[in-house]
C-alpha cells in the first residue's frame, strides 16, 4: 500500500504585494509561487527593488500577502512566530545586553516556562556552537561585525525554529570573515537540519550554500523567473567546488538571467 504524499513544508502560494502610494497603487510582486521542502537550503537572487525583502517578510509574517498567502505545514502564516526565526545584516542586537544577554533574552521569551539555568544553558550551547564561549560577557561594541553575525545566528537558532530566514546576512562583511561564517553555517545546517531561506545578491556565495537558487525577475511586478537546482553533492568543498566546470557553467547561467535577459533599464529609473 502506498503511503500518502508528504505535504510541503513552506508553500508560497499565488503571492502578490501591492503597495499604495500617493500616485497610486505600486504591485512589488506579482503570483510568487514557490514550494520548499523541509530541510532544504534556498537561496534567493534578484536585483535591487525585485521585492525579495518582501518575500521574506510574508514568510516571517511581518507582511501579508496583498493576494494569496504563505503556508508553513499547512498552517497559513499571518504573524510573526518563533517558528521562523530572521537574522539581518544588521545584527538587530540590543547594543546595552552582553552577548549572552542577547540570546537568553531570546530563549526566555519563547520558553517562559524553563528555569533560569535551562535557559542560560541553551543559550551557552549556542553560542559554544558558533565559537563564541570567549565572548559571552562582551557587549556588541566590543565585538566585531563577524562575531556580531554569530550572535544573530545563535539567537536565531536557540529557539529552535522551523525556518531560519536569512536577509543577507553576510553582506556588510569582508570576505575572509564572509566566507568563514559560510562555512559555519553550512556546518551548523548539517547538524540541525533547519530548512533556510536566503537573500543574497552574491552568485557565489548562492552556488556554495544553496539547494536550489530561486533568480527573481526586476519591478516592479517581480515574480521568480527561473529556479536553479545546484547538482554539487554535500558537504561541499569550496576549492573543489571552483575546479569542477558545472560551476562556471551555473555561475554564467545565473549572470546572464540577472545581467542580459533581466538587466536594470538605467535610463527608464
Amino acid at each position: 500500500m502506498l503511503s500518502a504524499p508528504k505535504p510541503n513544508f513552506l508553500v508560497i502560494d499565488q503571492v502578490s504585494k501591492v503597495y499604495q502610494t500617493p500616485s497610486g497603487p505600486y504591485p512589488v510582486l506579482d503570483g510568487v509561487d514557490l514550494n520548499i521542502d523541509e530541510g532544504e537550503f534556498v537561496c534567493v537572487i534578484g536585483h535591487s527593488g525585485c521585492g525579495k525583502s518582501t518575500l521574506l517578510n510574508m514568510v516571517s509574517g511581518f507582511a501579508e500577502p496583498t493576494s494569496g498567502e504563505v503556508r508553513l505545514q499547512e498552517e497559513r502564516i499571518v504573524r510573526p512566530g518563533p517558528d521562523r526565526m530572521v537574522v539581518f545584516q544588521n545584527y538587530a542586537l540590543l547594543p546595552w545586553k552582553t552577548v549572552l544577554e542577547n540570546v537568553f533574552l531570546a530563549v526566555k521569551a519563547v520558553y517562559p516556562s524553563w528555569d533560569k539555568a535551562e535557559q542560560k544553558n541553551t543559550a551557552l550551547k549556542y553560542l559554544e556552537m558558533v565559537g563564541l564561549s570567549e565572548a559571552i560577557n562582551k557587549r556588541p561594541a566590543e565585538i566585531s561585525g563577524g562575531m556580531k553575525q554569530r550572535v544573530s545566528i545563535a539567537r536565531a537558532l536557540a529557539i529552535s525554529p522551523k525556518v531560519l530566514i536569512l536577509d543577507e546576512p553576510f553582506g556588510a562583511l569582508d570576505p575572509i570573515t564572509r566566507e568563514e561564517l559560510q562555512d559555519e553555517l553550512l556546518q551548523i545546517w548539517r547538524d540541525n537540519r533547519v530548512t533556510v531561506m536566503m537573500i543574497t545578491h552574491d552568485i557565489d556565495e548562492a552556488l556554495y550554500l544553496s539547494d536550489r537558487l530561486v533568480m527573481m525577475t526586476n519591478g516592479p511586478a517581480a515574480k521568480i523567473g527561473e529556479v536553479m537546482e545546484i547538482p554539487f553533492s554535500r558537504p561541499r568543498d569550496r576549492s573543489r567546488l571552483l575546479e569542477d566546470p558545472r560551476y562556471y557553467e551555473l555561475r554564467n547561467y545565473a549572470l546572464d538571467f540577472l545581467f542580459n535577459r533581466y538587466a536594470h533599464d538605467d535610463a527608464a529609473e
